[in-house]
């Protein structure tokens, strides 16, 4: 189910989206017309997700939702970091390995501990199924290298996405309250889901992908930015018929 619910996703991801537009056009090529609207369309998706008016309108519902967290943390300071990816080079740091996605998720991490005491940092990820290490054994020894004590780490190096992140965290801490931190626009998905699992938990977003600049301007970031608005809609979609189903 896992990597069923990968691969039908890609398949609405803006540049494989165009493609199959694009070879569809081909496959009806003798009724011009419709060839013509496909093509147009596939144009038309590329244009507007290629804009950066495109990936901000649908960046803003998911991004603005939780604001950046600036509280002060009582007692029991607990700060969880969401995993998100890395490559693998032995002549690379942890650091230096990891996503940009998944630095500045740590680095915002790191920043809430300094907003509590004696606090722990809990990360989390897989190995993703193609690297050696799992992504939170390459987080735990990125935030010893950026002074985290490792004392104060718990890992989850098992889960596999958001939903499995939830469970093991319920496992681990029950009803105790913690910050949440990942990507602003992977927030709203994520609290749904911790929420959904019973748990005490508080939004810190970071990596936010909104930019100001000017509307007409096209570029591949905001290609990027809006691929990554689409998988989280559809991440909240399937969130939904999960819970209906």
């Amino acid at each position: 189910m896992f990597l069923l619910k990968k691969i039908v996703s890609q398949l609405f991801m803006p540049v494989p989206l165009v493609i199959i537009f694009i070879v569809l056009s081909f496959v009806v090529i003798r009724n011009r017309k419709l060839a013509k609207s496909l093509l147009a369309m596939a144009g038309g998706i590329l244009i507007i997700l290629c804009s950066s008016m495109g990936s901000n309108t649908l960046l803003a519902p998911l991004e603005d939702k939780y604001p950046v967290n600036n509280e002060p943390i009582g007692k029991g300071c607990l700060v969880m970091v969401l995993g998100s990816g890395h490559d693998e080079a032995d002549n690379h740091t942890a650091v230096q390995q990891l996503s940009n996605t998944a630095l500045a998720r740590l680095s915002e991490g790191i920043r809430q501990l300094s907003l509590g005491e004696d606090c722990k940092l809990v990360v989390s990820g897989w190995s993703g199924g193609t690297n050696k290490r799992a992504h939170a054994d390459v987080m735990f020894d990125a935030a010893v290298e950026l002074g985290v004590n490792p004392n104060s780490i718990i890992k989850f190096p098992l889960a596999k996405d958001t939903i499995e992140e939830a469970q093991y965290m319920q496992w681990e801490v029950v009803d105790a309250p913690f910050r949440l931190v990942t990507s602003a626009s992977h927030m709203p998905r994520s609290m749904a889901i911790f929420e959904h699992a019973g748990l005490n938990v508080t939004a810190a977003p970071t990596d936010f992908a909104q930019r100001k600049t000017y509307w007409w301007y096209f570029d591949a970031g905001s290609l990027l930015s809006s691929q990554r608005a689409i998988h989280e809609y559809l991440g909240l979609l399937w969130f939904k018929l999960k819970r209906v189903i």
